[in-house]
């Protein structure tokens, strides 16, 4: 999904998140891009994904916060379509002119996504020759809900902005944490606080997108649970002793591993799918961000899980940032994937 709303080359990125605001505005060319400017402002409650009037209100009231903590330059946005409300495919289609293929998906959509099509916001890109046939051509087809665009686009008018283009949580992750000259099969997984979402990319475009419904609250209500205490105390021992067998007798693991493995499952589904599609290729390496990619022991845990090499994602690895920023940005990196991805954007 990228629905492209003008063709401004001044914009920033934004991400929505579900417990932080987040923009990040960049400037030079799409090969050399420079950070200009930067920032976060944590959410409290569940604001930024309810439907109610006065929630979108309060969103739009925190988004020009942050515009005015930040300093940023320009009105114009790219924004975040968060992954649970995006349905994405990869179909095979015949080879045909683009004309008759567009009406093709037009005409075949409504067997693919979920929603109905008079509500559905479509869009598709095709990504070269089948794996499977070579008479037909792979496309990526995605749909979000008119009513949510139409939503997202009135709080951020609302909010004194132009938006310049909209844009899947998973689309930006994979332009900014996978470095620009990767040729093989790269796996993002970006493990936020509701849910985690998974990206296959290859050659710059993704082939398998998913939003698994585990994130690390789910991580921190089992170590609430099995350790009965609270949810600030269980955030603290997750963050601090993670995975770790030999901290604290293994209780937070014991308390947590349930959790971790049924994400595990979900990876492991979506490794096979790939692999009995592109038969003869194999995911290079798993780069992990998000929130819960900072828990003690877990890359090493999904490194030996799956045999694959493991990296922490640097949501800045294809922008340049003065040398003495160093420090600071990486400290946040593992939180700025999807708002540096949007703002990456080449317009």
């Amino acid at each position: 999904m990228n629905i492209p709303l003008g063709g401004q080359t001044d914009f920033f990125g934004l991400d929505i998140g579900t417990t932080a605001l987040r923009a990040v505005q960049l400037r030079g060319a799409s090969s050399a891009k420079v950070l200009e400017s930067y920032g976060m402002l944590p959410i409290e409650g569940t604001i930024t994904m309810s439907d109610a009037p006065a929630d979108r209100t309060k969103t739009a009231e925190k988004i020009r916060e942050l515009i005015s903590q930040v300093g940023l330059s320009t009105k114009n946005v790219a924004v975040n379509l968060p992954s649970q409300k995006v349905f994405t495919a990869i179909i095979d289609m015949d080879k045909m002119n683009d004309e008759d293929l567009a009406k093709s998906i037009r005409y075949q959509a409504d067997s693919f996504i979920p929603t109905p099509l008079a509500d559905s916001k479509i869009d598709w890109a095709i990504l070269g020759d089948s794996p499977k046939d070579p008479k037909k051509v792979e496309v990526l087809l995605s749909s979000v809900p008119v009513s949510f665009v139409e939503a997202r686009l009135q709080m951020l008018e609302a909010a004194g902005l132009s938006v310049v283009a909209i844009e899947p949580d998973g689309m930006a992750l994979s332009r900014s944490i996978v470095p620009a000259d990767a040729n093989t099969p790269q796996m993002v997984l970006d493990i936020g606080n509701l849910n985690t979402d998974l990206v296959i990319v290859m050659n710059g475009a993704p082939r398998l997108v998913r939003s698994i419904p585990t994130g690390s609250a789910t991580i921190v209500r089992a170590a609430m649970q099995h350790l009965s205490i609270d949810q600030s105390q269980a955030e603290q021992f997750v963050f601090k002793f993670g995975l770790g067998k030999d901290k604290l007798e293994g209780r937070v693991y014991a308390a947590i591993i349930d959790s971790i493995e049924s994400l595990m499952t979900e990876i492991d589904k979506s490794i096979k799918f790939f692999n009995e599609r592109y038969a003869t290729l194999r995911i290079e390496r798993i780069i992990v961000t998000g929130g819960a990619s900072a828990m003690p022991e877990l890359p090493l845990y999904i490194a030996n899980k799956f045999g694959i090499s493991v990296e922490i994602g640097n949501a800045w690895t294809n922008v340049s940032f003065p040398a003495d920023k160093q420090n600071e940005l990486m400290a946040l990196s593992n939180h700025f994937g999807v708002a540096t991805g949007l703002a990456e954007r080449s317009g």
